[in-house]
């Protein structure tokens, strides 16, 4: 049996023919941004998914169902983008489910990013095997997923797994979503950067400007020895490790996976993060904790869409 995995981000588009066992059989990407979005998103998708199905001889009929990771807060029960958390155009309202169902005549769900990220480890990455998963993402900003007993939690409607958005400093810097003193506005790479940034002109070594600070860069200042950055990332790390403890008090998982570009910072990240946070939850909560990198990279959201597919057929079967 296959499925039509969708993974909509806010720069392309990722497609796979996936099968029952996540397999990706097929792959293609396509940008959704190419006009800074005077092209509705969901306008691109539905056009370069029958492309795509086209250049790979694949027709609807031969397929069980489709499976959608989307960027956004999601109605999961709709199909539909009910919020944007950034400047995105002409995507708020986009009726995912309906119009790819109208296209293609096949049943679809459709998930946020986040969500589907944490299904896609549980399936088949990292998170194997656990029933109690807390998944988190760190980039631009901060996502993730929670699952609960096997099952993603998802809330009223679609929109719980806003791991960026609580708040762990009530007092703390103002946030694009309203809120103020957010997660992803402290543990978040552009955070790291910034703080980076502000201890720059201490640094002793002229060839760099704020300009060229990336995450990259950081990180190999640290491998370097470089003290200053070693001391603004142990205390980005904490920020880190601040979000996290208060999710394992609250939810008492038995994984944590970690992704994003700095999960491959075994050393200076992952190894620290498990040691930090083992020191500072409490010790119930830690007896059968791993705390892993995330395995499954871009493919994450693809697979999960996929795997939450599989999981909702079974359910109405």
């Amino acid at each position: 049996m296959r499925y039509l995995g969708i993974d909509i981000g806010g720069t392309a588009v990722k497609y796979g023919i996936v099968t029952e066992q996540g397999e990706i059989l097929s792959a293609a990407e396509y940008s959704v941004n190419f006009d800074q979005y005077e092209t509705p998103i969901l306008n691109t998708v539905l056009k370069t998914s029958q492309e795509f199905l086209d250049s790979i001889g694949v027709e609807a009929v031969e397929l069980k169902g489709i499976g959608v990771s989307a960027t956004g807060q999601i109605d999961s029960i709709l199909g539909i983008v009910d919020g944007v958390g950034n400047s995105i155009k002409n995507w708020k309202g986009a009726k995912i489910k309906e119009e790819l169902s109208n296209q293609f005549h096949l049943p679809v769900e459709v998930v946020n990013d986040g969500n589907c990220a944490a299904l896609g480890e549980k399936w088949l990455g990292n998170a194997r095997g656990h029933k109690n998963v807390i998944a988190i993402t760190i980039g631009t900003g901060v996502g993730g997923g929670i699952i609960v007993n096997d099952q993603i939690l998802l809330g009223n409607q679609g929109f719980a797994g806003e791991i960026g958005h609580f708040s762990i400093d009530y007092k703390g810097v103002n946030c694009a979503c309203g809120n103020h003193g957010c997660y992803e506005r402290y543990a978040s790479m552009t955070a790291l950067i910034n703080m980076v940034k502000e201890v720059l002109p201490l640094i002793n070594d002229s060839e760099f400007t704020k300009e060229d600070i990336n995450g990259k860069l950081i990180f190999d200042l640290c491998k370097r020895g470089e003290p200053r950055i070693l001391k603004v990332l142990d205390e980005w790390i904490e920020y880190v490790v601040d979000g996290l403890v208060s999710l394992v008090h609250i939810f008492n998982p038995d994984c944590i996976v970690i992704g994003g570009g700095v999960s491959v910072q075994q050393e200076l990240f992952i190894d620290k993060v498990r040691s930090k946070l083992s020191n500072r939850v409490m010790s119930n909560f830690k007896k059968s904790l791993i705390v892993e990198r995330a395995a499954l990279g871009n493919q994450a959201g693809l697979v999960g869409a996929i795997y939450y597919f599989i999981q909702q057929n079974e359910k109405d079967s």
